[in-house]
């Protein structure tokens, strides 16, 4: 075996993981990040999340108001005295996220091959025709051939629920494209993402800037995650934010989701006190085999800065599931050896029904992925 290589230690390794996993007295290393909502917020649950091994409780302001992120996070530092376990605090903005409203909430159904049109004009009904858009500046933005992606839940990966878009043509403000694939769009909010387009709209938004002075001044969030930073600027323009209200002391996490934020990533690392690197945007922006090239470049970056670095969309299958599928028990394990410091859990615990099983699970493979691996002794 060549210096350098990793491998199993045999033959005792193999054997052993057969035998059942034993409870270890020191906790995995690597973090969970755990987003808070309707099936994770009440004392109970929350309180078997922390024993489960959550470390940081994430509130996301794209969903829900004030009031109950509120009431959300009261429950939990009852659940955090009640089992004596420390949880910091994440505020997510919301950022420069573009959505269509279905004001009805029917469900739209989409077929491939037929064209819909996205407007600015919200006074008009989101239907099979014709999305609204609260964003004037979309027809400026995108050219014929370039690829939008909208749905409920955006990054899902679900054919059903969300729909592929190749834009045909530009008329005034309205955006006319084709429906590349059959889907069923429900609820009342969807969001839209253009691929590699630069939306010009400011990453900290006033309604960022209501939210942090207010909810988070309050609370005394420990951890900003800054949505869609796109320049070294934009996290800089939040450290002066957070001074001028008296939280100097909250870290900022640049959340990098988007093609300027990856142009930009070297001079964002130096700015931010950690990295999020949001695959489930990064998705959509960069084709799939692109996106563990950008996944294993910045985790070794972030490494050498000596700064923490989190990645996002690992067990999307435990959002239905009480197990995740064996890739995405690899994948957790593989970002474990690479030097991811956190793993961040969204859906799964905002809306799963299996929200504690999959911090556990999480927990248990990051934990495994610390000792599993053992460096070669040989030359």
């Amino acid at each position: 075996m060549q210096s350098g290589h990793m491998l199993i230690e045999e033959p005792v390794r193999l054997a052993s993981v057969l035998a059942p996993t034993k409870e270890k007295f020191f906790p995995s290393l690597t973090k969970i990040v755990a987003t808070l909502g309707p099936k994770s917020r009440s004392v109970e649950t929350l309180e078997k999340c922390l024993k489960a091994g959550m470390s940081v409780a994430r509130f996301d302001f794209s969903s829900f108001n004030s009031a109950y992120h509120q009431e959300t996070l009261d429950n939990l530092k009852k659940a955090i005295e009640n089992v004596q376990e420390l949880c910091a605090v994440m505020l997510d903005t919301v950022g420069p996220e573009l959505q269509v409203k279905n004001a009805t909430g029917e469900p739209i159904v989409l077929e491939a091959g037929n064209h819909v049109t996205i407007t600015p004009d919200c006074s008009k009904a989101a239907s099979s025709e014709i999305f609204p858009l609260n964003f004037n500046g979309l027809a400026k933005a995108v050219k014929a051939g370039d690829t939008i992606f909208m749905g409920q839940y955006l990054f899902t990966g679900s054919e059903t629920t969300s729909v592929w878009l190749e834009v045909k043509e530009i008329s005034g403000e309205d955006v006319v494209c084709e429906i590349k694939n059959a889907a069923t769009l429900a609820g009342p909010i969807f969001t839209l993402h253009a691929a590699q387009v630069r939306i010009d709209l400011p990453t900290l938004s006033e309604t960022d800037k209501q939210i942090i002075s207010t909810w988070g001044v309050h609370n005394k969030v420990d951890i900003i995650s800054l949505s869609f930073t796109r320049h070294a600027e934009d996290v800089r323009e939040l450290r002066a934010f957070l001074k001028s209200h008296n939280l100097g002391d909250t870290q900022i996490f640049a959340k990098v989701e988007d093609f300027e934020g990856l142009e930009h990533f070297d001079e964002i690392l130096q700015e931010a006190d950690g990295i999020i690197l949001s695959r489930g945007d990064l998705g959509i922006d960069l084709p799939p085999q692109d996106v563990f090239l950008f996944q294993k470049s910045a985790m070794r970056r972030c490494n050498i800065a000596g700064k923490p670095a989190i990645i996002t969309r690992v067990v999307d299958s435990m959002v239905n599931n009480l197990r995740p599928t064996r890739a995405e028990a690899t994948d957790v394990a593989n970002a474990v050896l690479d030097g991811t410091d956190g793993i961040l859990l969204g859906a799964e615990t905002l809306r799963g029904p299996y929200a504690v099983d999959a911090i556990k699970t999480v927990s248990r493979i990051c934990g495994e992925g610390r000792d599993g691996i053992q460096p070669a002794t040989g030359v």
